[in-house]
């Protein structure tokens, strides 16, 4: 055998693993091959589209499961020893402070032959150096290292740091960048830290973080009461029904003032243990020494100032380890996040977010208006709606709401923007970007008449937002609150494209000339957050003029998809654009000055005359065809034919795990029940779309069920859980079956506990037998 025709997975299963675990490396506990780094960032260049390679390590090994403290780089025999070590190197550096800091100190490459080694403990000659296959290091030796060089050397340091994680028997494991916030964060409590930052974009899994970093602590011993405290009622009961819940009967919310003293973790919105009244705040009620731990959540809302509500707790417990967590950490003349917890341990910013593809894809609706395509010109001596003589010249689309105004423009896009919305949900919330706060405010107006019936309802339902109007600026907060309903739509010019989180925005509408790449990106960035759980997975950007050309642009680094039309005479990439830092004054609007001459017409029809919307696959390729020909050839690829995919459905221990995998090789679920306009589930739309087979709606199959007579065979009471079960079926489909959470909401809760209800059927073997067979009935044929 000649090494130098073995592959490099060859050498990987020959050479390289077995040099490892002859050194003491458990095979099942601290050595992971192909690990994966990064979901892939969509790239989209001109009519070509692709999603990015995601990273993998050839090798990532841990002390213990999720503390790593290796990268191993593996390449075939033809390639030198040190070939992988850039790339390794690479890799090991993602596991840092965020800030290019402290990644993981041991790197290494091989090609089959032996190992270099990357020490990063190490500042003599031996920084780099080769190892046979024999003299691979031991986890004992490198553990210790690390230690040392952690600064964690003694044994109740190394206690807490080595504590397990939570697992839910699933295959969950945490992000690469929510490994580095947990481990960096036990690795100061256990050096002593008290107060602690931690810094992670909207979307990112920082309550799925806090969880984590609490439950190593709590197991540990090292905290033993808790307090996590957040300012919206919502986020604190979420919390604790999902990622808390492992917490079990050790959690409990403070509600209606009142201080049970006999849990050990403790969720709360903060206003509800503080109060102007002194026998309202109920947190004295509490020793000062009660809580070891509090971690707070957007600790940017004014827990760091001096004079907030937070801020008083925190000084009462001041002997706790108190945590911040936000996405945006605030510093102002009065507040200030860094003076209080210091700086932060650890940041991954929006900007790696999108680079790392984790954060919101997006759907663009480019949309053509025939002025803006071809040009306006003016015939000889027309005046405009003023009596102001127009200058003869073609008007095209950069002057548009600057140096001309056509009402009717403004109008078509108003009913454009108004009819998607009443296509999709009108409650979405919406930014519209304008040309200047003259543009931002006639949009308003139009929009306004659109939507006479919802501003009826709520005079807030459309506002303008921009910095010269106090009125709208005082609804910002509304606005970027997802528990707010108003305002819906916010028209706006410079004022929202910078440092509004806008967690929940589905629609970013673009009617305004954007050159700078700085001003885009931060445009853009309003919609890229996702938050399950208000259903947001996506975006949709509707294009008037032409701005989204920038997604080809070279510095366009901040996003996951990028798109280039060029037209007659532009360059072939977009012209460069000095970026800029901004401030707190670009929170005002900046309108251009000099004595320019604006005309305004309010007779010359305006037209749409193309609309395109472009889906993007899994891969990042823009999909040109039809969605239901692309369902067809997506669905085959993996289910040639209708009996496979029938087998395999009525096999699936839970059908959502098709589902998901269909929805993650590109089957657009919502887009394609749109498109056929009945109340389908999944199993249905494949059927119809791919296979040509008739559809039932949810509602008939349900009804079927019921004609059957399905549920004789079971009790009084166990008929009436499947029967609301089935109505949960026809109103939102097969998930709610296989979700056991399902038991906890109206009308299921009305019947028990989930252990009172699984009882009914015998206990949870008896449960689960029953929605099998319930699901069987469901998709029987006849």
């Amino acid at each position: 055998m000649d090494k130098k025709d073995l592959s490099e997975t060859d050498i990987r299963t020959k050479f390289i693993t077995p040099a490892i675990v002859k050194a003491g490396w458990d095979i099942h506990t601290q050595i992971r091959e192909e690990v994966s780094l990064t979901a892939g960032k969509i790239l989209v260049k001109g009519n070509r589209h692709k999603r990015a390679n995601p990273k993998f390590a050839d090798y990532i090994l841990y002390h213990k499961p999720n503390v790593p403290i290796a990268v191993v780089e593996a390449k075939d025999n033809k390639k030198s020893l040190g070939d992988g070590m850039q790339q390794a190197i690479d890799y090991s550096n993602m596991f840092n402070d965020g800030k290019g800091k402290d990644p993981l100190p041991f790197v290494f490459s091989s090609n089959g032959d032996g190992f270099l080694f990357h020490d990063r403990t190490r500042t003599d000659s031996l920084r780099e150096q080769e190892l046979s296959l024999d003299q691979f290091p031991a986890p004992q030796e490198l553990w210790q290292r690390y230690c040392e060089w952690k600064g964690i050397g003694n044994e109740a340091a190394k206690k807490i740091v080595t504590q397990d994680y939570h697992s839910d028997g699933t295959n969950r494991a945490p992000r690469y960048y929510q490994l580095n916030a947990i481990n960096r964060t036990l690795e100061a409590i256990a050096k002593g830290q008290q107060r602690l930052l931690l810094v992670m974009a909207t979307g990112t899994g920082k309550t799925y973080t806090a969880f984590q970093i609490i439950w190593r602590l709590w197991k540990s011993g090292t905290k033993k009461r808790i307090l996590f405290l957040a300012d919206r009622n919502i986020l604190v009961d979420q919390t604790k029904s999902n990622d808390f819940k492992p917490f079990g009967s050790a959690m409990t919310k403070i509600h209606n003032r009142e201080a049970e003293k006999s849990y050990e973790i403790y969720l709360s919105l903060y206003q509800a243990v503080t109060g102007t009244e002194e026998e309202a705040n109920i947190y004295k009620q509490f020793s000062p020494d009660f809580f070891d731990l509090i971690v707070i959540d957007e600790c940017h809302r004014g827990s760091a100032s001096e004079a907030s509500a937070w801020h008083e707790i925190l000084d009462y417990f001041s002997s706790a380890t108190h945590i911040g967590m936000t996405a945006t950490p605030k510093e102002t003349e009065d507040v200030s996040n860094i003076h209080y917890f210091g700086e932060p341990i650890y940041t991954y910013s929006l900007k790696q977010g999108i680079e790392d593809g984790f954060l919101a894809p997006y759907k663009v609706i480019r949309v053509g208006i025939d002025k803006d395509l071809f040009g306006y010109r003016p015939e000889k001596g027309k005046t405009d709606k003023y009596g102001q003589v127009i200058e003869d010249r073609i008007f095209n689309q950069k002057d548009f709401d600057k140096t001309l105004i056509i009402d009717d423009r403004t109008k078509a896009v108003s009913k454009n923007i108004s009819d998607y919305l009443r296509a999709t949900d009108r409650y979405a919330k919406t930014i519209v970007f304008c040309e200047n706060i003259d543009h931002a405010e006639r949009l308003r107006q139009a929009l306004v008449n659109e939507n006479a019936d919802l501003v009826d309802e709520n005079s807030k339902y459309i506002m303008r937002i921009t910095g010269d109007n106090p009125i709208g600026k005082a609804e910002l907060n509304n606005f970027i609150d997802p528990q707010s309903r108003y305002p819906v739509i916010a028209t706006t010019s410079k004022l929202m494209s910078t440092g509004v989180d806008a967690q929940t925005c589905k629609l970013i509408v673009l009617d305004q000339t954007i050159n700078s790449m700085t001003e885009f990106k931060q445009i853009i960035g309003r919609g890229t957050r996702i938050n399950e759980a208000y259903d947001k997975y996506f975006f949709t950007i509707i294009d008037y003029r032409d701005a989204t050309r920038l997604f080809a642009d070279p510095d366009y680094d901040g996003e996951p998809v990028e798109i280039y039309n060029p037209t007659l005479g532009d360059s072939p990439t977009p012209p460069e654009d000095t970026p800029t830092d901004p401030s707190d004054s670009d929170w005002d609007d900046e309108e251009e000055t000099g004595s320019r001459v604006t005309y305004v017409i309010d007779d010359v029809p305006v037209h749409i005359i193309a609309e395109r919307v472009q889906y993007y696959g899994p891969d990042g390729t823009l999909i040109t065809e039809s969605l239901k020909d692309y369902t067809r050839k997506t669905v085959t690829k993996t289910y040639s034919s209708l009996d496979q995919f029938l087998e395999t459905w009525t096999q699936a221990g839970q059908k959502k795990i098709i589902i998901e995998e269909l929805a993650q090789h590109g089957v657009f679920w919502d887009a394609l029940e749109d498109e056929v306009g009945k109340d389908l589930d999944p199993f249905d739309l494949i059927c119809h779309i791919v296979y040509d087979q008739p559809p039932l709606t949810r509602k008939e199959r349900a009804d079927q069920v019921r004609k059957r007579n399905y549920f004789s065979k079971y009790g009084d009471q166990a008929r009436l859980v499947l029967d609301a079960l089935l109505d949960k079926y026809a109103d939102k489909g097969i998930e709610n079956l296989e979700d056991k959470s399902i038991l906890k909401v109206q009308p299921l809760s009305a019947y028990g506990t989930p252990i009172e209800i699984v009882k009914l059927f015998g206990g949870k073997t008896g449960y689960e037998t029953a929605i099998l067979e319930l699901e069987r009935a469901i998709y029987a044929t006849s």
